[in-house]
């Protein structure tokens, strides 16, 4: 928002007040300032002349010889120009002028005839394109009236003082306007408040002659004004009006458009004026559009609209789309007679959504959706008619029709005194409260031990205690509340048992060689059929993403197995001879499809590796990991059924009767998926799980005072026995002496049987009270050979 503060006096005393002081006071109290603009121009001896005489120059067909009036003398200056008269005032920079990017004027000869200076266009004046009018953008400046002869240029255009841009929060609409930014300062600075007298006087016919009825649709339309001016001459705006546009960032149009922005950018309800010769119906609907329904508007492009969209239309023809851009066929123009004023109020969210629809962001649609008063409708409305009287546009025509269903009224908030000064941390008297809340323009009564406070209607930000005491804060100064220690009772935070877990199972894995990997939580529907998961299985059972960036990241995932392969895939075929990798992460399991609320969020931990390892090398890290869990009893089940892995080099891990998890070798067919020709391993885990089954408590014994003897035993059993079950029975028959058993051979080959396999165990025997002899130990591993034998058919190798 640009404020000139030229402008910003016509509201609020501040000449005393330097632009940097009121920029960093304002900031202080609330009003982010970005920068301060400075509007003096690098421009010397530039004055107002009057074009006395204009001849062709003898010498150049595109050349003229000019006499220009300047009150002391006439002088002689060759121009280009095409779009001068006699009789045009116009800038002149005299002979030894400079003007804005170092350029310096000096006396020129032109094909035999001198020129004593140069008339300037806008653009040579410092001006930026986008604020030049378009009938001002080729040729000379011409001013709109005479101005007194050798009057220095920048006195005239206001080529002096400051413009602060101000940094306008989306919750203060009011603020973007020069009354709203007015209301700031004057709370501010505790000044005079001085709003303009708004009266229209020379009212000309009725207005029931010109507009029989308004509709509006009532859900997305909270207010709809309308007046009528006629007998307009459309032309250039005066000086005055133009200079304040182009401060505020704005290109004058033509004098009924300058009004109805002026008006915008004084009260910061935006207006519309509508060619009434070009309505086919002497009413206005404001209506839905219907879907598919196109239009063309004032930029000239063609709109594709949807129902969602509101129109302002005559009950034929599109006029409008709504607090967004008027439509090109009902554009003022050159030939326009009479207009319809529009001055309404359209749901915020609605011209939101219509506005990015069409990705189509205007002045007026950056005001509406963040909410406007409704009663500024009228003050608006009725300012345009004032300013068409006062420059002479138009004549206003009598009367109003005002569609206002449901009028806001002013809010009513409770405050209590004592609240204010403990969250503030201050000391502040009742009086001193109201004082500040008037300032902004709120009303404050005691009532008892709390205050009363009316909420005018244009504070659309300010809905509970809070919000007042807030405001009272920052008209006291934020910066002025006095640092103090902090008070309490320090609570000591730690972290949840979920995330020591976490961290506890990452730190082994990091240990055992294994790199973390976070991914997307969003994969393609085709990783499913990459990783061969069955048409009917509940991983297929996902949700889609209803705007995804693309085909590959538009369901959200219900297993990582296709996260980590991808990573597997493309570390290996960047030649990366070994890859150890995990990932903790989310899948996400809907309660019901399609999706009515939000799904299950479940942690899942899923290893992946390739390289010199095998599926023991696999085993083997998820038992350390779940040893420093002190998960115990995990059984390890052959898994013949899941098409992901190879069906004999696959485990279910079952703990007290429930799956917690897979390990296995992945299937050569979803291998050849992922252009993967080494064998890769795989261990997809329940964490949730293992969190509920994990055990931090650590207890511990001293170290053994007594010798272990250590024994190998070498059986031949069926290839289909279980290595876990031997173990199991080993440790069951060894009477508690036994310290640890472990596996550390399977052969099968040449020296044994078709159908059997060799396994070697190492079994270590301890005591802790006593020094075992080998008489004991032998006796319980005849006890244990016995055991093999019966429940397994064991036979000792030989």
């Amino acid at each position: 928002m640009l404020v000139p503060v030229k402008w910003l006096r016509e509201y609020v005393k501040i000449d005393d007040i330097h632009s940097k002081t009121l920029a960093d006071e304002l900031t202080l109290s609330g009003s982010h300032v970005e920068s301060i603009i400075s509007m003096e121009r690098d421009i010397e001896k530039v004055v107002v002349g009057r074009i006395e005489k204009l001849e062709k120059h003898e010498n150049a067909d595109n050349l003229l010889v000019v006499a220009v009036n300047i009150g002391t003398e006439t002088l002689q200056i060759v121009t280009g120009a095409k779009n001068l008269k006699e009789g045009d005032c116009v800038p002149v920079a005299l002979v030894g002028a400079r003007l804005p990017g170092g350029v310096n004027i000096d006396k020129v000869n032109f094909r035999g005839v001198e020129s004593y200076g140069m008339l300037c266009s806008l653009k040579e004046l410092g001006y930026e394109d986008s604020v030049i009018p378009k009938y001002q953008r080729d040729g000379i400046f011409v001013f709109d009236k005479e101005y007194p002869l050798g009057s220095d240029i920048k006195e005239i255009l206001g080529l002096y003082g400051d413009v602060i841009e101000f940094e306008i929060t989306p919750n203060r609409p009011d603020c973007l306007s020069m009354i709203g930014m007015a209301r700031e300062t004057a709370a501010t600075f505790n000044r005079q408040l001085k709003l303009p007298e708004i009266k229209v006087t020379a009212e000309v016919d009725d207005i029931k002659d010109y507009v029989e009825a308004v509709e509006v649709d009532e859900e997305l339309c909270n207010r709809y004004y309308v007046r009528v001016i006629k007998d307009i001459v459309i032309k250039e705006s005066p000086l005055w009006l133009q200079n304040r546009l182009i401060e505020a960032g704005v290109r004058p149009i033509n004098n009924i458009v300058d009004i109805t922005n002026y008006v915008m950018l004084e009260l910061g309800q935006p207006l519309h004026a509508f060619d009434y010769d070009k309505l086919k119906n002497k009413k206005i609907v404001v209506k839905r559009a219907e879907e598919g329904q196109k239009m063309l508007t004032l930029d000239g492009v063609e709109r594709k609209l949807k129902n969602s969209h509101l129109l302002i239309t005559d009950g034929e023809n599109i006029l409008g789309i709504a607090g967004v851009m008027g439509g090109f066929e009902s554009e003022v123009t050159d030939d326009t007679t009479t207009v319809l004023l529009e001055s309404a109020n359209f749901n915020s969210r609605s011209i939101r959504l219509t506005a990015k629809d069409l990705n189509l962001r205007t002045e007026a649609s950056s005001r509406f959706e963040k909410g406007i008063d409704p009663n500024l409708c009228e003050m608006a409305a009725e300012r345009v008619c004032q300013l068409v009287e006062e420059i002479e546009a138009g004549k206003v025509v009598k009367g109003i029709i005002d569609v206002y269903p449901n009028v806001r009224e002013e809010k009513n908030i409770e405050l209590r005194p004592e609240k204010v000064n403990g969250l503030l941390g201050i000391e502040l008297s009742i009086d001193e409260m109201i004082d500040y809340l008037e300032r902004l323009g709120l009303k404050a009564v005691k009532d008892g031990n709390v205050l009363k406070v009316t909420v005018p209607t244009y504070r659309l930000d300010l809905e509970i205690e809070a919000d007042l005491i807030e405001e009272i804060g920052r008209l006291y100064g934020f910066h002025n509340v006095p640092s103090k220690p902090l008070e309490g009772i320090l609570t000591r935070g730690e972290k949840s048992f979920e995330r020591t877990v976490a961290e506890k199972a990452k730190t082994v894995l990091q240990a055992l060689g294994f790199n973390e990997a976070m991914t997307y939580s969003f994969i393609s529907p085709k990783a499913y059929d990459k990783i061969k998961v069955e048409e009917d299985s509940q991983l297929r059972k996902y949700i889609q993403i209803m705007n995804p960036l693309g085909e590959d990241y538009s369901v959200m995932r219900t297993t990582i197995i296709p996260n980590v392969m991808d990573m597997l895939s493309r570390n290996y075929n960047f030649g990366v001879k070994e890859c150890f990798v995990y990932e903790l992460g989310n899948i996400f399991i809907p309660k019901e499809l399609p999706l009515k609320e939000l799904p299950y969020e479940k942690k899942r931990l899923t290893i992946g590796m390739y390289g010199s390892v095998d599926f023991y090398d696999l085993k083997e890290s998820v038992e350390i990991m779940l040893e420093r869990l002190r998960i115990e009893d995990v059984e390890y089940l052959p898994e013949k059924d899941n098409q992901t892995f190879h069906p004999n080099r696959t485990a279910r891990l079952m703990k007290d009767h429930e799956q917690i998890g897979i390990i296995g070798e992945v299937h050569m067919d979803v291998l050849e998926n992922y252009d993967l020709d080494v064998r890769v391993y795989i261990a997809d885990l329940d964490f949730d799980m293992i969190v509920e089954m994990t055990n931090l408590e650590r207890r511990y014994r001293p170290l053994a005072k007594y010798p272990a003897i250590e024994r190998d035993i070498a059986i031949v059993v069926d290839e289909d026995i279980l290595v876990g079950d031997l173990e199991k029975t080993i440790l069951d028959n060894g009477q508690g002496l036994i310290e640890k058993v472990e596996l550390f051979d399977v052969y099968t080959g040449e020296q044994v049987s078709e159908g059997k396999k060799s396994v070697a165990f190492s079994i270590i025997f301890r005591s802790f009270d006593r020094t075992l002899v080998d008489d004991e130990v032998n006796a319980i591993q005849e006890n244990i050979i016995k055991a093999l034998e019966e429940n397994y058919n064991a036979k000792l190798r030989s």
